[in-house]
């Protein structure tokens, strides 16, 4: 039978998140996440998950939508897997295609999307119109295995929190991730002032542990924090390290993230996934440190309409 493209239904959480497994098993991925990102994705994102069908089994996957935090108007993300089992059927030429007309629809004039650091991969992007941009790595570290680097002494003026402690006014950690964020490299700019969004795409999603997300405070005040998600099982993962740039170089980043690994491996995690763009220098030097080993590369390739 012919391959279809159609509209995300709720009865596809399973196979949706199961493709993206396939594809990126460095990433977090469950039926209940991908559920909720559909379910609570802001609406000037018009966020169009797809899928790829064939003989009633699904074997491809796009996220589709706008970046709608960025000043700049018409940029659009595209981000298309298909099982590892299942190519050679076209659904990821047509999970493009159609990713690309609803995009122009939305009035997106630059499309971007990552694509794993394949020559296979990298053509088939180019082929399509994109062009490599920067580039970003998968870091694994085997947390069961392992040698952590040990706890240090906290200056005097440091604790360490977890997220949980900030259950009752979180304001002050989107405070800290919206000045983090908005110096991450990267090919698009962000301007992160909506506390509703973030509550709602951070705080509140189902795979973030706030017990196992560390925040250093320095007098008080949060000044760095590391970030983690779990799949509830044996994976865990650090989706955002950072340090307010007024108490940077004090090695806060490294004394939460250190924190944060820790008691995962006590709670039982087995695996630890991170990401880095391979031009931050620094990060990637803390996650060496901390034993973390290359895993896979995926380059942002972008697509300017005329």
């Amino acid at each position: 039978m012919t391959v279809i493209v159609r509209d995300f239904r709720p009865g596809d959480a399973e196979g949706f998140a199961r493709i993206r497994h396939l594809s990126l098993p460095f990433m977090l991925f469950t039926a209940e996440s991908i559920a909720y990102d559909v379910a609570h994705a802001h609406p000037d994102a018009h966020f169009q998950p797809l899928v790829a069908e064939k003989d009633g089994e699904l074997i491809g996957t796009a996220q589709v939508g706008l970046v709608y935090d960025s000043p700049q108007p018409g940029q659009g993300c595209l981000n298309v897997y298909v099982h590892p089992e299942r190519q050679g059927h076209g659904a990821g030429s047509l999970l493009v295609r159609t990713a690309e007309e609803r995009l122009a629809v939305l009035g997106s004039t630059k499309l971007f999307s990552w694509v794993l650091d394949a020559p296979a991969n990298r053509a088939f992007a180019e082929k399509r119109g994109y062009r490599a941009s920067r580039s970003a790595h998968f870091l694994r570290l085997d947390l069961a295995n392992g040698t952590l680097p040990p706890r240090q002494a906290l200056p005097p003026d440091v604790e360490l929190r977890s997220a949980a402690d900030f259950a009752d006014d979180p304001r002050p950690l989107f405070a800290l991730d919206a000045e983090t964020l908005a110096d991450e490299p990267g090919d698009i700019t962000h301007e992160f002032t909506d506390y509703g969004a973030w509550l709602r795409e951070t705080w509140n999603h189902p795979l973030l542990s706030h017990e196992l997300t560390t925040v250093a405070l320095v007098d008080g005040h949060p000044a760095a924090f590391s970030a983690a998600r779990t799949d509830g099982a044996t994976r865990y993962g650090t989706v955002m390290t950072g340090t307010a740039r007024a108490f940077r170089g004090r090695g806060l980043a490294k004394l939460a993230k250190n924190d944060s690994l820790h008691r995962a491996r006590a709670a039982g995690y087995t695996e630890a996934f991170t990401g880095n763009d391979s031009g931050n220098g620094p990060m990637l030097a803390i996650n060496n440190w901390f034993g973390y080993e290359v895993c896979a590369t995926e380059v942002c390739h972008v697509r300017e309409f005329d």
